[in-house]
């Protein structure tokens, strides 16, 4: 018994230490297997954002600031996308930088995830809750876009 007490101050002290190893990174999950562990239910898929749109009433200092910070060159105005400015996004795709084309259109920024069916992506956001505020429409020589409304946020759907 002597010999538990002599050791109980240095136990105290490394207790903390042994606290902190056994909860760190590659230890066992005391809890049944981690996440990380569990085999995937279903094959996922990477999102791609193919258009990023900018509406904002100040075009020119929006595209020179982008411009600026990160070494991109905007085109000339796409009649196609409402005269937005766009430049090149890594990974494919654009960003485009517009006025708003109504009175009533707020700054926005809306992403366009691109999808392989874009009309079984609207039923799709429907069936999720989402309100269609623009329905699936071609643009010539762009692909198709749709835009719906899901808790106060627009998304924006692209098909090429």
């Amino acid at each position: 018994m002597r010999i538990a007490l002599r050791f109980h101050p240095v136990l105290a002290l490394l207790a903390p230490a042994f606290v902190l190893l056994a909860s760190g990174p590659g230890a066992p999950d005391i809890q049944g297997s981690s996440s990380a562990d569990a085999p995937p239910t279903k094959q996922e898929k990477p999102v791609r954002i193919e258009y990023l749109e900018v509406v904002t009433a100040d075009v020119d200092t929006t595209c020179k600031t982008l411009e600026s910070l990160h070494g991109v060159t905007f085109s000339a105005p796409v009649a196609g996308l409402g005269n937005a400015r766009t430049a090149k996004l890594a990974g494919g795709g654009r960003l485009g930088v517009r006025a708003p084309l109504r009175k009533d259109e707020a700054p926005v920024v809306r992403p366009y995830v691109l999808v392989d069916d874009i009309e079984a992506a609207v039923k799709a956001a429907q069936a999720a809750g989402g309100e269609i505020a623009m329905a699936a429409t071609e643009i010539p020589g762009q692909g198709k876009f749709a835009i719906y409304f899901q808790s106060g946020i627009g998304y924006g759907l692209w098909q090429l």
